[in-house]
């Protein structure tokens, strides 16, 4: 499977796990501002899509504004309680999540020059507008995946680990380890 190709079943299963989005016609002049939680259906397909054990709650309040110029401001809050699996014992462990996101949407994008040095946090998060829609869900989705901690590990979980080949203990010289790979080949 190429990575094109995932990346393009991920955003599928995602649109399909939490498909919130707001025509820009819809949007009044003053700015929309929304209230939303998740049904047991979206919590289920999300957890799925995200590997999680559980999606207790998932709630967002936001507000999408007209910007000058042709563009929107999509910004708010994301409150979710989840459990992932302890990376080493598996066992549930409980998360809660309070994440503010601000993302921009304009019809024309300028695209960074490569040349260019920036970090990806001194950057507005600024996306293409397309379809005149504002993808709200798949922005709550990134937000969310964005903030799971990689290693959820629980208090009682212990790592024990012995070395099999029983050199643990002895200090190996990493080229003494070279030369024997050299040796070899």
């Amino acid at each position: 499977m190429s990575v094109g190709h995932s990346f393009l079943e991920e955003e599928k299963r995602m649109a399909a796990a939490l498909d919130w989005s707001h025509k820009i016609t819809d949007i009044p002049d003053a700015g929309l501002a929304q209230e939303r939680i998740a049904s047991e259906g979206e919590r289920k397909a999300l957890a799925a899509a995200l590997g999680l054990l559980s999606l207790d709650e998932f709630g967002a309040k936001y507000r999408i504004t007209a910007l000058a110029g042709g563009g929107y401001r999509l910004a708010g809050k994301l409150a979710v309680e989840l459990k992932q699996p302890c990376v080493v014992s598996l066992e549930p462990v409980a998360q809660s999540i309070d994440e503010q996101f601000d993302v921009e949407f304009w019809p024309q994008v300028a695209l960074r020059d490569e040349a260019e040095e920036a970090g990806v946090l001194d950057e507005e998060d600024v996306e293409q507008l397309t379809g005149g829609d504002i993808p709200v869900g798949r922005i709550l989705f990134e937000t969310l995946s964005a903030s799971l901690d990689p290693y959820p590990r629980s208090p009682e979980a212990v790592f024990d680990w012995h070395d099999a080949t029983g050199t643990e203990g002895q200090k190996t010289n990493p080229f003494a380890v070279l030369s024997k790979l050299k040796d070899k080949g």
